[in-house]
């Protein structure tokens, strides 16, 4: 993507808004698998998010980041060409280096054309150049590989798939459409291989996948969200997302979903949980964005009170275009108690619209 007018031509299909042609999130839908684990372009955004802390036999700490893009662009007729874009592919890959304090990303943009990238179940795979997620019955299998470093893990879910919101979908502002069809696997065996400044770690640990589809599910007032998924050593799982207007205000649709050792997952409402910052803010120099890297959570039902902090300040992926915004998304680990029992985890925290409001819905 070195050519300037072809970028511009991607950011152009990027930017337009939905139209017709792409259904809306709502209310009732029938979830099946294998299916809903690959694409559905009658919506007109869709993602595949995996995130990762992993740990060599020598102690050495990672987090990893390796995210698949689906935009809708044309959807008004059938294909003409290999081509013809009807979908856009766009790819993050990140590695954060937590003990040596270095943070490594990449982004890439294709079209489908002869199989540069796509999401085909058949093939049980998502997939943008080199970077691709396959199936392989039960398990995932992610492979990476960057000028600068390469990973390769299998992740077996220790837990079955969560829908996220309440009657299939995640609701993210008032009105209809302003949501999505919401899944996770929140616990996810990782192990593996990771190539860093000629050496190879063998590593091992835990992951999260997060597959989203929906057309244009934020509101016009809205700027941004900080969302965070915890693994915590009690065998329980937490996402919290927490929506951001514009005025700086915190939208009331803002929830989330805990889940029990069992794997049985419960709704909560904003009204459930506390998610807030502290004043510890690191600032970019790529983008000016200060971004909150200090959290504390409160969920007073389950009793749980949790402190979020990260070993590395600087996980913001600052887009090299203009095709996808500027987010901070890193490795974090969790310290605090439930019912006065000290209680510890890890996770990924996500902070978007703080370089500018997010748009089209990522």
């Amino acid at each position: 993507m070195k050519n300037k007018p072809f970028k511009t031509f991607f950011f152009f299909l990027f930017a337009i808004p939905a139209i017709a042609q792409h259904q809306t999130a709502a209310p009732g839908y029938d979830y099946k698998f294998p299916r809903d684990h690959f694409s559905h372009p009658g919506y007109q955004t869709e993602w595949w998010y995996y995130t990762g802390n992993v740990k060599a036999a020598d102690g050495h700490r990672f987090g990893f980041e390796l995210t698949f893009f689906r935009q809708g662009v044309d959807r008004g007729g059938e294909k003409q060409n290999t081509w013809d874009v009807q979908d856009v592919y766009l790819a993050h890959l990140a590695l954060s280096d937590l003990d040596g304090a270095q943070f490594y990303n990449a982004e890439r943009t294709n079209r489908a054309g002869p199989g540069l990238a796509g999401v085909d179940e058949k093939l049980q795979r998502t997939w943008n150049g080199n970077w691709q997620a396959e199936w392989k019955g039960k398990e995932q299998e992610l492979r990476a590989v960057d000028d600068r470093f390469s990973f390769q893990f299998s992740l077996f879910p220790a837990k079955p798939p969560v829908i996220h919101g309440e009657n299939g979908i995640s609701q993210k502002a008032a009105g209809p459409g302003h949501a999505s069809h919401y899944i996770s696997f929140t616990r996810l065996i990782t192990s593996g291989i990771i190539q860093l400044s000629g050496k190879t770690y063998s590593v091992a640990g835990t992951s999260w996948m997060d597959h989203e589809f929906f057309t244009q599910q934020l509101a016009q007032d809205q700027a941004g969200w900080d969302w965070l998924s915890l693994q915590l050593n009690d065998n329980t799982e937490l996402m919290l997302y927490r929506m951001r207007k514009k005025d700086g205000s915190t939208d009331s649709f803002s929830s989330g979903t805990y889940i029990d050792s069992q794997g049985r997952s419960f709704h909560l409402r904003g009204s459930d949980f506390s998610l807030q910052p502290t004043p510890e803010i690191w600032k970019s120099r790529a983008t000016s964005a200060a971004y909150p890297v200090h959290w504390r959570v409160d969920l007073p039902n389950r009793k749980l009170q949790l402190d979020v902090t990260t070993l590395l300040r600087s996980q913001e992926l600052s887009a090299r275009s203009a095709l996808l915004p500027a987010y901070w998304e890193g490795a974090i680990s969790v310290s605090g108690t439930r019912d006065g029992a000290a209680i510890s985890g890890v996770g990924y925290l996500e902070m978007t619209g703080y370089a500018e409001a997010v748009k089209f819905g990522l």
